[in-house]
């Protein structure tokens, strides 16, 4: 795991801190240090449109940003443009920008998938500028999406909460670089 920098992980305590995910079976830990490509596994996206975020919410009641595992031989930004369609009904109308990832060390015996990188991985996040001009297709293999959202920053962060009590720190985050940028 990377050094993490005294100023982001004193701004965002939540997000910089060392997370266990029970769910994936795996330790997690954010940094603005990217990682190489062949270790992502996984992508997801701050859409901005306009001065608001794309938000998704699942069966469960639990709302979050659209992204998801990549495919066999699929490049990063191909995956941004397959699950955004697939979880936001969305396309990217912007460029899109690497800001940090969780870097992972899964405690499972064998893969999420056999092509995904093991037991060393990485959560890779993004944002861009969306159009949502579609519904999500929710394939039979993904996240089954029952609402999407184009909410204030203010109401992202909220609603997000119910994925993560660091969630909103990351959305801050995002925020800032793309002010900035």
């Amino acid at each position: 795991m990377d050094v993490i920098p005294a100023g982001p992980a004193d701004r965002f305590p939540l997000l910089y801190a060392p997370q266990r995910w029970e769910w994936a079976g795996m330790d997690a830990q954010f940094s603005t240090t990217l990682p190489p490509e062949p270790l992502v596994q996984s992508i997801h996206v701050v859409g901005f449109v306009g001065e608001e975020v794309t938000v998704c919410r699942d069966h469960r009641d639990v709302w979050f940003l659209p992204g998801g595992t990549r495919e066999p031989g699929e490049s990063v930004l191909a995956a941004v443009d397959r699950e955004i369609a697939e979880e936001a009904g969305a396309r990217r109308v912007g460029p899109l920008r690497w800001f940090g990832a969780h870097h992972c060390v899964s405690d499972r015996a064998e893969p999420y998938r056999p092509h995904l990188p093991h037991p060393e991985k990485a959560w890779l996040w993004c944002l861009t500028d969306f159009v949502v001009d579609g519904v999500p297709s929710n394939p039979p293999d993904g996240e089954q999406v029952e609402e999407v959202r184009v909410v204030p920053v203010a109401r992202a962060r909220e609603l997000l909460r119910t994925d993560g009590d660091w969630y909103p720190e990351l959305l801050d985050l995002a925020w800032e670089i793309r002010r900035a940028a």
